[in-house]
């Protein structure tokens, strides 16, 4: 029988997330598609059209703005 026990290879439960995982940009181009995923809305036509304009609006900062 195995003595492994499953919660020894989990990350103590105070630690924290390093800073360099906490960023939400890759260097790429923001795509309507990022945006409405980001917002947590579905990829109807509707919704490609609202992050298209949000998109130009704002720039690339638009999906920074959805994202913690």
């Amino acid at each position: 029988m195995s003595t492994s026990q499953p919660h020894a290879s989990r990350p103590p439960e105070d630690s924290t997330t390093p800073d360099r995982l906490l960023h939400a940009r890759t260097g790429t181009d923001v795509s309507p598609e990022d945006l409405v995923l980001a917002s947590g809305k579905d990829l109807t036509p509707r919704n490609l059209e609202w992050a298209k304009r949000k998109l130009a609006a704002e720039g690339p900062a638009a999906l920074e703005k959805l994202l913690p």
